[in-house]
């Protein structure tokens, strides 16, 4: 059990199980883009850590460029998305896979697909460690996925409480 600012959080992940299941996505994806050249996009912050493992294992030929966005305030949606930082790198043509670290109600994920759509690229995959089905009101689900979780609050390996928890190794959920 952890304390993070008013809440106190349970391990839910350990690093070993997610490390396992990272290598299994890596795998898929070596497999699905095996001799292509891919653009990957990395949604901050939350996915630094689970893009980071990933990418080191991928084999195939890769750029990888960050967008930042923002569609939750603590524990609520915002409804809509914030781009803080946006996507500085041409797509059209290009296979892209959108890298997020969770996928809960979607929102994030039709945006920045909606926007890769715009600029006219030629496919487009979401990777996820984490997808909450009970949650997920998008259009669709992602095809990568390492674990599929409750709607349960979340903490760890880069996701945070009030920019809190993000370095922690192993994924914790909210106590009951």
């Amino acid at each position: 059990m952890i304390q993070i600012n008013d809440k106190q959080f349970e391990l839910f992940l350990t690093k070993e199980q997610i490390q396992e299941e990272v290598s299994k996505v890596a795998a898929q994806l070596n497999n699905d883009y095996a001799g292509k050249s891919v653009t990957l996009i990395v949604i901050l912050n939350g996915s630094f850590m689970f893009a980071s493992d990933l990418i080191k294992q991928l084999k195939f030929d890769n750029e990888v460029s960050f967008v930042k966005l923002q569609s939750y305030n603590d524990f609520s949606s915002l409804g809509n998305v914030l781009e803080l930082i946006g996507l500085n790198t041409e797509v059209a043509e290009k296979d892209v896979v959108v890298i997020d670290v969770i996928v809960e109600t979607g929102i994030t994920i039709n945006s920045m697909i909606h926007k890769l759509h715009k600029k006219k690229v030629g496919s487009v995959n979401v990777c996820s460690l984490l997808f909450k089905p009970d949650a997920f009101k998008g259009d669709e689900a992602p095809k990568y996925v390492a674990f599929t979780i409750p709607n349960k609050f979340i903490i760890g390996y880069g996701m945070d409480y009030n920019q809190k928890g993000r370095s922690l190794s192993g994924i914790y959920k909210l106590k009951d």
